[in-house]
């Protein structure tokens, strides 16, 4: 079998029987994920970057040092040390993020399965996309992270609850607040989602 094909678990099994290679692949497989994650509650290219090669320099102690507990979830795992890592970023500087915008990877317009034909279209996508960009930066940073996580990172809400330690009722809500939110924007906006 094709390593490339093999699962998490089956990745981290062979990276732990020697096999480097096996590391390369899942670090391939979650970096634009979990730089995604970091770099949108950081909103600092630099300092987004510092913090992922902290977080897999974490991870690669942890497996190495045997204290993984292997349960399936591995992403998941890797997304609660990056959260971690940047709590404790924000705690040693004594200040919240900032909310500049959204990072350009982050695009929940995408969902919607817009395709580009034409230049007109391309225009009008991107300018839909800026203006979603620009409304998620309005939303409390809660519901803001609960609407990456879920839409972007494809996180079910049990990881979201798990990964935030809270209940996945407050989990549901931050995310039913978020699109309330949103929708208000849109209409007060009087904001355009489609050609």
């Amino acid at each position: 079998m094709n390593a490339i094909e093999l699962s998490d678990k089956e990745l981290v099994e062979s990276y732990l029987n020697g096999n480097q290679s096996s590391f390369e692949i899942l670090l391939n497989r979650h970096q634009s994920r979990v730089f995604a994650y970091i770099h949108m509650l950081v909103k600092d290219r630099q300092l987004a970057d510092d913090i992922f090669q902290d977080t897999f320099i974490k991870v690669i102690r942890t497996l190495k040092g045997g204290s993984y507990n292997e349960e399936g979830k591995f992403i998941q795992w890797v997304m609660r040390i990056a959260h971690n890592l940047i709590i404790d970023h924000f705690r040693k500087a004594k200040r919240l993020p900032m909310t500049d915008s959204a990072p350009d990877d982050f695009r929940i317009a995408d969902q919607l399965g817009l395709s580009d034909k034409s230049i007109e279209e391309h225009i009008i996508t991107e300018q839909i996309h800026e203006d979603i960009r620009k409304m998620i930066d309005f939303l409390p940073e809660e519901q803001r992270e609960v609407l990456y996580l879920r839409l972007y990172s494809e996180m079910s809400f049990k990881d979201i609850a798990d990964m935030t330690n809270v209940s996945i009722n407050t989990a549901l809500g931050r995310m039913r607040y978020a699109l309330i939110n949103m929708r208000k924007m849109v209409k007060e906006r009087n904001v355009s989602l489609t050609y």
